[in-house]
């Protein structure tokens, strides 16, 4: 329990903040892919994700983790974090909400705005990891 209360930081709280503001901008390209386009759901979470992630990169590197490493080392394991997290939280929070909510006979966009928002609190919480330990790590 101690081992896991110290990686509540400096370094987290950044990672909060910065990831609020990713939030913000995700969230707001999603919801409006997802309620004013017949994109499917894929889409409409792949395309703001690769937006908020170009952000995230440039904060989370040089803000939150003061990381000074150059060359495209740093660029590749940001990238490989993010596509796996990505895979990871939408692929369990996709089918994960459609077998939670299939039954429930609510409208396709209600589901679809809880099942983003579920894939984004877990996308949130594995790169929170992701790049703390692997794309960003303190040599």
């Amino acid at each position: 329990m101690k081992k896991l209360l110290s990686l509540i930081d400096i370094k987290f709280w950044k990672f909060i903040l910065v990831g609020l503001l990713n939030t913000a901008a995700d969230a707001g390209i999603s919801f409006a892919l997802i309620n004013l386009t017949t994109l499917n759901m894929w889409w409409c979470t792949a395309i703001p994700c690769a937006i908020a992630s170009v952000l995230s990169y440039f904060l989370n590197k040089h803000f939150t983790f003061k990381n000074t490493e150059k060359g495209w080392k740093p660029v590749f394991r940001f990238v490989v974090n993010i596509g796996a997290c990505y895979l990871l939280a939408y692929g369990i929070a996709i089918p994960a909400m459609e077998w939670a909510l299939g039954g429930l006979g609510m409208s396709s966009q209600l589901q679809g705005n809880l099942t983003m928002l579920a894939g984004s609190c877990l996308f949130v919480a594995l790169n929170y990891f992701g790049q703390r330990f692997f794309a960003f790590r303190n040599k």
